[in-house]
């Protein structure tokens, strides 16, 4: 796998996503800095690792190149995670998205740069597929985008590849579909959907539904991302500059998805429907052969599997 002495950087450490990441990173023996602004990240997602000797956390802001620079010292990996998600908050607010999805990556690509970092592995989204209607979705395959959020996202593609071919930066652009797990958080104004229902329904709440319920996702385990990133990072020379789907590579309505979690949580509640969200994708399933060839992912968990886990992880931690 990995040399026992080798560093990551996640940005975004405190968060969702890098906060599974670092985790299990530290439980399996290597260095891990995290740099977070704890803006939606959250301090307790790390409390367990903060009084470990092979963890740093940085609190800065990858909006400053500065402390991109000194995050980024020694580094031989870095996972960039930091972002401003949500197509609703991009479009209510897109000048910070853009402040922090473009500018801040941009940073990092600078700094990993300069410190000669061996593999930018980045999180872009299934959200620059836009109105391109085909399925399953194909990497050389977008449309035109819906939302703020993915136009960032876009953009920080562009410029990964760019660095690749400019300054001979390995870097590797991961489309995460609607990723959800253990500590995905459910208190947020911006919610996603999976930790927004259960809450509702533990608090015996009728959640509300966008649109019709038909619209399709393809939702993706954490787990599944943790792996995705790890053989990023090992990946061979020919996956450089490249972007890949990382997803199981199934279709969930949100209508099937309401009813399993509320039959696996033992409620009768009916949602109640709302208005479709602008900006919003129809519908998403992920053609994942690309990544399953050059970074040899094989995602172990569907989404039956992570939804039992999701649930029970809620169940003891809401």
């Amino acid at each position: 796998m990995f040399n026992k002495n080798t560093k990551f950087l996640v940005t975004g450490g405190a968060g969702f996503i890098g906060s599974n990441l670092a985790e299990y990173l530290v439980n399996q023996g290597y260095y891990v800095c995290v740099l977070d602004n704890l803006a939606t990240g959250k301090k307790e997602n790390i409390a367990a690792l903060l009084d470990k000797s092979n963890f740093e956390f940085i609190e800065g802001d990858i909006r400053l190149l500065d402390d991109c620079l000194k995050a980024c010292e020694g580094i031989d990996y870095v996972l960039h995670q930091a972002a401003l998600g949500s197509v609703p908050r991009s479009i209510k607010d897109p000048k910070t998205t853009n402040d922090v999805n473009i500018t801040g990556t941009l940073n990092m690509l600078i700094a990993a740069r300069e410190h000669k970092v061996k593999k930018f592995v980045y999180a872009s989204s299934s959200s620059v597929y836009g109105d391109e209607p085909h399925l399953p979705k194909i990497e050389d395959r977008v449309g035109k985008p819906l939302s703020p959020y993915a136009i960032t996202k876009k953009v920080n593609e562009l410029y990964a590849r760019n660095f690749y071919e400019l300054y001979g930066l390995p870097t590797i652009g991961l489309r995460y579909f609607n990723v959800f797990g253990r500590r995905q958080d459910p208190n947020s104004v911006y919610a996603a959907v999976i930790p927004n229902f259960v809450k509702a329904l533990s608090e015996g709440r009728a959640p509300i539904i966008h649109g019709d319920g038909k619209q399709s996702r393809d939702f993706t385990y954490v787990d599944n991302v943790i792996e995705a990133n790890l053989k990023a990072c090992l990946a061979g020379p020919e996956a450089n500059g490249e972007v890949f789907n990382i997803a199981y590579g199934g279709q969930v309505t949100v209508n099937e998805l309401y009813n399993t979690i509320k039959e696996l949580m033992n409620v009768a509640i009916e949602p109640i429907y709302g208005p479709e969200r602008p900006g919003d994708i129809k519908h998403s399933n992920a053609d994942i052969s690309k990544a399953k060839k050059l970074l040899n992912y094989d995602p172990k968990y569907s989404f039956y599997d992570g939804i039992k886990l999701t649930i029970d992880w809620y169940k003891n931690n809401l």
